[in-house]
């Protein structure tokens, strides 16, 4: 069985390197973009099943990358967790009215995480 794909938006390298390491460890394929422009050109190339994507970001935020993705009807199966260090509740609702399916603030619990990407990609 393949391994599923996650792509990680983000435009903190330390973010990227750290996060695509745990989740290649537990099986994951990653592929990484450092801000929402690049983001979106590989969520519209890839059409990953889950996109892991922060909301502070250069050239595109991930509110916006967001907006566009739930918008386009070719990328409605793209399942977008927002996952981002804005842990506000106006944040949050922010996020979720873009269109992210689930928002999660940093730090985040690894297990937790782990566990709702599985959920995702099964």
């Amino acid at each position: 069985m393949a391994s599923p794909l996650v792509l990680l938006v983000d435009d903190e390298p330390n973010i990227r390197e750290t996060l695509s390491f745990l989740l290649e460890m537990e099986g994951f394929r990653v592929v990484t973009a450092g801000d929402g422009e690049e983001g979106l050109d590989k969520i519209r190339a890839l059409k990953p099943p889950v996109v892991l994507l922060d909301a502070m970001m250069p050239r595109r935020d991930g509110f916006d990358v967001c907006r566009t993705v739930k918008g386009e009807p070719e990328l409605s199966d793209v399942k977008v967790v927002m996952l981002t260090a804005l842990g506000q509740k106006v944040d949050q609702e922010k996020g979720l009215a873009a269109g992210a399916d689930f928002y999660v603030t940093k730090p985040f619990d690894e297990d937790e995480l782990l566990a709702l990407l599985r959920r995702l990609t099964a």
